[in-house]
């Protein structure tokens, strides 16, 4: 018998099994179909097959979501340290900013969304999965507290593990301490809306992420004080299908409306507009049209 070429049939076996270089593709974690990177970019890091999700980093999502160049950050500089001297803590944190290329897990700012000018504070599962410690709500309590001085909606995008284990008691008060700025950002009669993300958790999702006057949420976002195990061991029942899903959220009256990634501005935009924001384009027609009745 003829010994087989290793050379023979190689332009069909090319054509049948292409060959992509790993840094050009990804494979989605839900229909496992390959993607090239540069097509999941365009599509906004939504599945183009299964429209799942991909985790956003949180300068990622300010980019997609407010007018360009309008961000304005907040308390850039404000950064985490090992305050009650936990184990290894330090190790952590410097690994966290190399890795997030960010001082903190949340960033804050002023900025325009469909020339809306509202607050925006944006948490990044890339710094210790979004962990809230301190510095995460003190930058969230300032930005509530511009928000209520200026007269000015706020937008929070959420992601969270829950608050930071590395920071004890000190950390589990950051829920009490966003809550009351929250409360007094409402009780200024000001628009309050939170977008939950994959995943939402612990004490984020114990206080400010659901204390919005309207929440959103993306899709098949996990959402949820503790995890699913932990409360299936606790009362030793088998939970529903997706729960603590956004869309389970939805039905159960805890969120008002999953929004797809693509349409977020857009539904920003309108809500924002709806409850009393005039974009800045309209106020400046209004003052042209104003001019020319003047002069007339």
């Amino acid at each position: 018998m003829k010994p087989k070429n290793e050379l023979e049939n190689q332009g069909e076996s090319v054509e049948n099994h292409p060959y992509i270089p790993n840094e050009l593709w990804v494979k989605c974690p839900v229909c496992k179909n390959p993607v090239l990177s540069s097509d999941l970019s365009e599509n906004l890091k939504v599945c183009p097959n299964c429209s799942y999700h991909f985790r956003l980093g949180a300068r990622q999502r300010i980019e997609i979501t407010v007018d360009s160049g309008s961000f304005e950050e907040f308390d850039a500089d404000m950064m985490s340290t090992n305050i009650i001297d936990f184990p290894d803590y330090t190790r952590k944190l410097k690994n966290a900013k190399l890795n997030s290329g960010e001082n903190e897990s949340v960033i804050t700012g002023k900025a325009r969304i469909g020339g809306c000018e509202a607050v925006i504070a944006v948490m990044n599962s890339q710094f210790m999965m979004g962990s809230m410690g301190t510095v995460t709500g003190e930058k969230i309590t300032k930005a509530f507290e511009y928000a209520t001085e200026y007269s000015l909606p706020v937008i929070v995008f959420t992601v969270s593990g829950g608050a930071r284990m590395q920071e004890g008691i000190l950390s589990l008060m950051q829920m009490a301490k966003t809550s009351g700025a929250v409360k007094r950002h409402s009780d200024a009669g000001l628009l309050y809306i939170t977008v939950l993300t994959d995943p939402t958790t612990g004490g984020v999702t114990a206080s400010f992420a659901m204390e919005g006057d309207i929440i959103l949420s993306e899709p098949k976002a996990l959402i949820g004080f503790a995890g699913p195990r932990v409360i299936e061991q606790t009362i030793r029942q088998k939970l529903p299908k997706d729960f603590q899903s956004a869309e389970f959220l939805v039905e159960k009256g805890f969120v008002d409306r999953v929004v797809p990634r693509k349409e977020m501005k857009e539904m920003l935009t309108r809500l924002l507009i709806l409850h009393g924001s005039v974009p800045a384009v309209q106020e400046s027609d209004e003052t042209d049209t104003q001019k020319e009745g003047d002069e007339q």
